[in-house]
């Protein structure tokens, strides 16, 4: 099945020679050039791989990423931006972004790294997933740890997945409070860490050495397999 990326960009030229650019690797390109068409095109035409060419709008790639979770988009996204500093790189990604790309671009380089996000997102879309101890059956839905079911709650769940979608990402506490809870910004709760906590106790093998709920001290959390 030939992947579909969206591909955004205000300048018509840029975008169509990406497009060119992705159609000859076997990839289904789809053009849009405004924030409003990436909110509609999304939900309309289901791409596997979101490629934004910050800035869009007057919207750096931060607030971006934030407005496409905001908007509970969680498509693999690659940025491309000319913006090198590092400060700017480990913003974008924490604020969702999967990859950031500094232009002038390379475009075999763009090209395989699209393809190793499409195979990542491959891997977590399959029905069953294990990391550890753990069985996940999502079309069962139910979680079996050491050959035993364990009982989670449908939050629990929903982190779960969550975790699973963003295998070795580092996801802040923002990013996990509006996923998951629908909180808005500057929410100060412990709810997040409790769920955490839990999970830890039903799938740590040693709850206060974690393997896969990872802390991240200053910004929130990574799941490890």
């Amino acid at each position: 099945m030939i992947a579909k990326i969206l591909i955004v960009d205000e300048d018509a030229s840029a975008n169509s020679f990406l497009g060119m650019v992705l159609q000859r690797e076997n990839f289904l390109a789809i053009l849009v050039d405004s924030r409003e068409a990436l909110i509609r095109d999304v939900y309309t035409t289901d791409p596997d791989l979101l490629i934004l060419n910050a800035p869009l709008g007057g919207m750096g790639s931060v607030e971006m990423c934030m407005e496409l979770r905001k908007n509970q988009i969680h498509k693999p996204l690659m940025i491309l931006s000319d913006r090198a500093d590092e400060i700017d790189k480990v913003l974008a990604l924490e604020a969702g972004a999967d990859d950031y790309i500094v232009k002038p671009l390379a475009i075999r380089e763009l090209v395989a790294r699209a393809r190793a996000l499409l195979r990542r997102r491959k891997g977590n879309l399959e029905a069953t997933i294990r990391f550890g101890n753990v069985e996940v059956d999502r079309e069962r839905r139910t979680v079996m740890c050491r050959g035993q079911e364990v009982r989670v709650t449908p939050t629990e769940y929903k982190l779960l997945l969550f975790f699973l979608a963003n295998v070795d990402l580092a996801l802040t506490r923002q990013t996990l409070l509006t996923s998951i809870w629908g909180y808005s910004e500057r929410t100060n709760t412990r709810t997040l860490d409790e769920h955490i906590c839990k999970l830890r106790t039903k799938f740590e093998l040693d709850p206060s050495t974690p393997r896969h709920f990872v802390t991240i001290h200053g910004i929130g959390y990574r799941f490890l397999m």
